[in-house]
C-alpha cells in the first residue's frame, strides 16, 4: 500500500518545534534575521511567540516533505508565510484544548500510530519503514499523528454535540442511494471512492463584500492557473489557505455521499484529473480536483445477511478535564477498581460515581455493535469474556471500567446501513463545522503576523 494511502490526512501535518515562548521573555531577548524582522519574531499569538527560527526549521522539513513527493517548492519567503499561518492555528488549537483540559503533550502518539498499523494489516515496525520509505522522519510523522489526535478531541467535545442527524434525514439519504430504509438485508456496495485535494481561498469572518468579490477574483485566477497546466499541488502548497496545503492540497479519500454536500455536487460529474469551477462554502472559495475514483473494497454482487456479535456492556467513566486532571483520574478509577476487586457491586458503584450518562442505569450502555465506540474502548470490551470486568483503560474520554454482561449474534442489515448513513452524514458536516469554530477562534484571538501584517488581527488575550 502506498504512503500516501496509509495516512494521507496526517502525514505531512506541521508540529512546532520547540516550546512555547513568553511574550515579555522574547522580547527582552531580541534577535535578528537578515530580512531584519523586529526581535527575530514571527509572530505573536495570544500570550504566545513563534520564532523565525522555529518558522525557518519548518521550512526546512516542509521543504524536504514536498521534495520527496515531488510537489513544486514554493519561494521562500511564500513557503515562510504557509507555515507560519499554519503554526498560528497550531498554537490556537493548542491553546484552546489547554483551556478544554487537553495538554497536547500527554498525547501518546505511538497509540496512533499502532492503530493506524492495525487497520492496514501492518506492524509498527511495517508502517515506521513505510514512512521512512516516503522520506518522512518518523519523529516528524508522530508529531503530526499527536496534532490529529488534539484536533480529533476537541471535534468530539466541541463540534460533535452541535450536530444533529434526524431519521428522516437518514431515510432521504439511503432512499437516494437506491436503498429501502426498512430492509434487513446488507444490499450490495458500489460505492466509488474519491480522492480528492483542493486548493482554499478562505474568507475571514466578517469581510466585507467588496473583500468576498476580490478573494473571488484571487480563486478565479488560480482555477485559471491550474487549468492552464500549473501544477494543482504546486498552487495548493503555494496559495492555498487550507490547512493541508503543505500537502499538496490533499483531503483524502472517501464515497461521493461522505463529501460535504457543496463539494459533492461538484465533483459529482468531475473526472480523475480533472478540476471543478469555484465552489463557495461557508469557510470561502474551493477549487477541487479529483485525484482518483475507485470502488469501495466491500462490494458485494448480491444481498445477503450482515450478521454481526454484539455485545452488551457496562462501565463506569471518570473523565479528566479542565477540573480534573488525567492523573487525578486515574486515582480516583484506581480506587473504584479496587473497591471492586473487594467484592462491592458494580452498578451501585456507577450509579455513585460514572460520570458517563449511563450512571442511572447502573452503567449500562446496552447492545453494542462493532464500531460503535471508540477503538481504546472495543478493543479492551473484546478482549474480555462474558461476566469478566476490566481493569481501567483510558480513551479520550477519560478512565474507564468495563464489564461485558452477554454476547449474541444478530442480523443487523438494517441497523448497520443506518449506522453507516448517519456516519456519513455526520462526515458531511463535522469538518465544516471544525472550520467554521477555528474561524471564530481566530477572528477572537490576537494575532501579529510579523511575516503578512495584512493577517493580524484581534485583541491580546
Amino acid at each position: 500500500m502506498q504512503l500516501q494511502q496509509l495516512t494521507r490526512q496526517v502525514v505531512f501535518c506541521l508540529m512546532t518545534i520547540g516550546g512555547v515562548a513568553n511574550v515579555e521573555l522574547a522580547m527582552a531577548q531580541p534577535l535578528t534575521d537578515s530580512r531584519g524582522y523586529v526581535d527575530g519574531i514571527a509572530a505573536v499569538v495570544n500570550q504566545d511567540v513563534i520564532t523565525l527560527r522555529q518558522v525557518n526549521a519548518e521550512v526546512a522539513e516542509v521543504t524536504k516533505n514536498l521534495r520527496a513527493q515531488k510537489i513544486p517548492v514554493p519561494d521562500e519567503e511564500i513557503l515562510q508565510r504557509q507555515v507560519l499561518q499554519r503554526l498560528i492555528d497550531e498554537r490556537l488549537i493548542r491553546q484552546e484544548a489547554l483551556h478544554m483540559g487537553f495538554n497536547p503533550d500527554q498525547i501518546d502518539p505511538l497509540e496512533a500510530a499502532e492503530l493506524i498499523a492495525n487497520r492496514n494489516q501492518m506492524s509498527l515496525a511495517q508502517l515506521r519503514q513505510e514512512i521512512e520509505k516516503g522520506g518522512l522522519q518518523w519523529e516528524t510523522y508522530l508529531r503530526s499523528l499527536r496534532q490529529e489526535v488534539l484536533i480529533d478531541r476537541i471535534r468530539q467535545q466541541v463540534i460533535d454535540p452541535r450536530i444533529s442527524i434526524s431519521d428522516s434525514e437518514i431515510d432521504a439519504l439511503l432512499k437516494s442511494q437506491g436503498i429501502d430504509p426498512a430492509s434487513t438485508k446488507q444490499p450490495a456496495q458500489a460505492n466509488e471512492i474519491l480522492e480528492v485535494a483542493q486548493i482554499l481561498v478562505r474568507i475571514p469572518e466578517g469581510a466585507s463584500q467588496a473583500t468576498q468579490a476580490e478573494l473571488k477574483q484571487k480563486a478565479e485566477s488560480l482555477l485559471r492557473q491550474v487549468r492552464s497546466g500549473a501544477d494543482f499541488a504546486g498552487v495548493a502548497a503555494a496559495s492555498s489557505d487550507g490547512p493541508e496545503a503543505l500537502q499538496g492540497g490533499v483531503l483524502g479519500a472517501r464515497p461521493l455521499e461522505g463529501w460535504p454536500d457543496v463539494f459533492a455536487s461538484a465533483l459529482k460529474d468531475t473526472a480523475t484529473g480533472q478540476v471543478t469551477d469555484v465552489v463557495r462554502s461557508g469557510a470561502g472559495y474551493h477549487i477541487l480536483k479529483v485525484l482518483n475514483r475507485s470502488q469501495a473494497g466491500n462490494a458485494q454482487s448480491a444481498e445477503a445477511d450482515f450478521l454481526v456479535t454484539q455485545t452488551r456492556a457496562s462501565h463506569i467513566l471518570i473523565k479528566f478535564n479542565q477540573i480534573t486532571s488525567d492523573e487525578q483520574a486515574k486515582e480516583r478509577i484506581d480506587q473504584i477498581a479496587y473497591r471492586l476487586r473487594n467484592g462491592e457491586n458494580f452498578e451501585e458503584l456507577a450509579r455513585a460515581y460514572s460520570e458517563d450518562a449511563s450512571a442511572p442505569q447502573g452503567g449500562s450502555l446496552g447492545w453494542l455493535n462493532p464500531g460503535e465506540t471508540v477503538p481504546a474502548f472495543e478493543q479492551a470490551m473484546d478482549a474480555l469474556a462474558v461476566g469478566q470486568v476490566s481493569a481501567p483503560i483510558r480513551s479520550q474520554f477519560g478512565w474507564h471500567i468495563i464489564r461485558v454482561d452477554e454476547r449474541r449474534d444478530r442480523n443487523v442489515g438494517n441497523e448497520f446501513r443506518r449506522m453507516q448513513a448517519r456516519q456519513m452524514l455526520h462526515q458531511q458536516r463535522v469538518e465544516p463545522a471544525f472550520d467554521d469554530w477555528l474561524s471564530q477562534i481566530r477572528s477572537q484571538a490576537y494575532i501579529d503576523n510579523r511575516l503578512d501584517p495584512e493577517l493580524s488581527s484581534g485583541r491580546r488575550k
